[in-house]
């Protein structure tokens, strides 16, 4: 079982690099890289029965990983006769945790009505179409049909083989968020590079503002397990701290610690002897997450939704929604007054 990435998969909003792609080789063992993992699976294993899929399970188990860190993209044609056994052996690999994705939609791979059927996380355009665009007129019709079809059931669209600035800057402009290829690889530092986009100056984009990323701020982060005194001394580090944020072991965002609320209960009569030695988790308050590309407006209405916490700072995340930063509210205000001024 191996990877359908060349190199890294990339955001190309931000340069970040969101998964390796990944191999069980032919003794069972996973070579792959820290972060999360991209794994070819074809169709045919899985319509094979959970014994086809044992060695997957295993390889996985035996180097500590999680299939919450395996993206598996399915690969091959799929008959009419066994799409009800496909979609039960997706719900089983959707329920132990993997993330699953469709190759080549829109070229050879799977029907467009199976690839809405199964609620996919991630569609991947077939490598020809992205190797003909931005010059042919129909390649780029596939690729903003599949964005759209994307769009429409809550997937991510990943464009393969990217070689050319030109190809990603379409790509970038029809909504397409990750890409991987040559263009892409790791350079000699070992960094990823990806072209600058062009700056919409557009009268729509502007009054929307900036994207919070732009107004990124590094969050101050514990365990989500971690006591409520740690949460106390992580507070008392630094004045300006405004929040701590509870994260997963894969920086997932499970809890916001307001900096005057948190403080207020321990200030509060034995307010320590009560919850000093607890976890901090039972004093925090769900976080308020937005995802990196969200425009300052919508970011504003968003902190807007619930009265009690409008001035809670926002949690940005990626499309794995791992904890970025956060972006505290007194700066969209003032980023939308500058935009009305």
């Amino acid at each position: 079982m191996s990877s359908l990435l060349t190199s890294p998969l990339v955001d190309l909003d931000t340069g970040a690099v969101i998964a390796h792609p990944a191999i069980v080789d032919a003794t069972g063992v996973l070579r792959a890289a820290p972060l999360p993992m991209v794994l070819e699976l074809p169709v045919r294993v899985v319509l094979s029965g959970a014994g086809a899929l044992a060695p997957l399970h295993e390889a996985l188990r035996r180097a500590g990983r999680h299939p919450r860190e395996a993206i598996l993209l399915l690969t091959g044609p799929c008959q009419e006769q066994d799409r009800p056994l496909l979609k039960v052996g997706l719900d089983g690999l959707r329920t132990i945790g993997y993330l699953l994705g469709f190759a080549d939609v829109g070229a050879a791979g799977a029907a467009l009505d199976l690839v809405t059927d199964c609620s996919p996380y991630l569609l991947a355009l077939g490598a020809d179409v992205v190797a003909r665009i931005p010059g042919d007129h129909r390649a780029t019709a596939v690729a903003r049909a599949v964005v759209t079809l994307a769009r429409g059931i809550g997937a991510h669209v990943m464009a393969p083989g990217v070689e050319r600035e030109a190809q990603a800057a379409t790509a970038r402009g029809l909504g397409v968020r990750l890409a991987h290829g040559p263009l892409l690889a790791p350079g000699p530092d070992g960094k990823v590079r990806v072209p600058l986009p062009i700056a919409d100056d557009s009268p729509g984009t502007v009054m929307l503002g900036p994207r919070v990323q732009e107004l990124l701020l590094p969050a101050v982060t514990l365990p989500a397990e971690a006591k409520a005194e740690e949460a106390v001394a992580a507070f008392g580090h630094e004045p300006t701290i405004t929040s701590v944020i509870l994260v997963d072991e894969y920086q997932r965002p499970k809890g916001s610690l307001d900096r005057s609320r948190f403080l207020l209960s321990f200030a509060a009569r034995y307010g320590h002897a009560l919850h000093g030695s607890k976890p901090a988790q039972r004093l925090a308050d769900p976080p308020r997450t937005v995802p990196r590309t969200t425009p300052a407006i919508a970011a504003m209405q968003a902190a807007g939704r619930d009265a009690a916490r409008v001035y809670d700072d926002l949690v940005v995340t990626d499309e794995l929604n791992r904890c970025l930063g956060i972006v505290r509210v007194s700066d969209l205000i003032r980023q939308v007054a500058a935009i009305r001024g």
